[in-house]
């Protein structure tokens, strides 16, 4: 695991937002202990004190504090390496879903052990961080098994991989036909268990997975435009790039330049 940033027990003052239509170039993790507004699809969620919430990598990040009131939480931004998404995927924890838990010491104790590893110079620091994250993962696992949650039908489990394919092969050139043949389903059967399952369908999803490699790339590479189009699936860089402009707002150029200058501004801020 690729471990960007951590936050233990930080509180914010009310009126608190984050706000970042790109995402932050990684996945978030967030550790909610007090009230909070999650946006969805354009819907504001009231999320309750004690939610686990985990935004994948790509995806907008919308929350702030409940009204008149601050906002407490625990963070790690972190990315996946060596099959660590497909260790992931087994423990069944969805993407961008608030998962009220009842209990959070344990959770909170996990984060600030990788918070206190995080800062150290401990021989087995990196496997130390890994071993408490991954022990979190398995306990929000099995407080969603033991409440039924986890879904055992393999028709879920075949989205999940097509879903997961996707996120971490964008570039392949996917289609509704290509996906629904990959599974044995009709097309209009495929769309509508995609949406059903995932809240969105399954272009709006592939869309999202290729813009957002394409602004991990323009935030942390130096390649052409250009290849970053080929990179992400597209043939055409002008589709590219009017795709990039109609969802983030401005060209990938100009989403280049701001993010640098962003990075430079926020050096050395320390926020979920």
């Amino acid at each position: 695991m690729i471990l960007n940033s951590v936050g233990y027990d930080r509180r914010f003052d009310p009126g608190y937002a984050v706000s970042r239509p790109q995402g932050s170039g990684d996945n978030l993790l967030l550790l909610l202990k007090s009230e909070a507004i999650i946006t969805l699809n354009g819907e504001d969620i009231r999320v309750p004190a004690r939610t686990f919430f985990v935004y994948p990598e790509g995806m907008a990040q919308y929350f702030r504090a409940a009204p008149h009131q601050c906002l407490f939480l625990d963070w790690i931004h972190f990315l996946f390496e060596n099959g660590e998404d497909e260790w992931f995927r087994k423990k069944y924890i969805p993407w961008a879903t608030p998962i009220p838990l009842e209990h959070i010491e344990l959770y909170s104790y996990c984060i600030k052990s990788v918070a206190d590893e995080n800062g150290s110079n401990h021989l087995h620091k990196a496997d130390s961080i890994g071993h408490h994250f991954w022990l979190m993962c398995n306990k929000v696992s099995e407080c969603l098994h033991e409440r039924n949650m986890i879904p055992h039908n393999a028709q879920y489990e075949n989205l999940m991989i097509i879903r997961n394919r996707i996120y971490s092969m964008p570039y392949l050139d996917w289609s509704v036909d290509r996906a629904s043949q990959e599974l044995r389903m009709s097309r209009s059967s495929f769309q509508h268990h995609y949406r059903q399952q995932f809240g969105v369908t399954f272009m709006q999803d592939l869309i999202e997975s290729r813009l957002g490699r394409a602004r991990m790339l323009l935030q942390t590479t130096n390649m052409t435009v250009q290849d970053i189009a080929a990179q992400c699936g597209y043939n055409s860089y002008e589709h590219f790039s009017r795709q990039f402009r109609m969802h983030c707002g401005i060209t990938p150029s100009s989403f280049r330049s701001r993010a640098r200058k962003a990075e430079q501004d926020s050096a050395g801020k320390n926020r979920p």
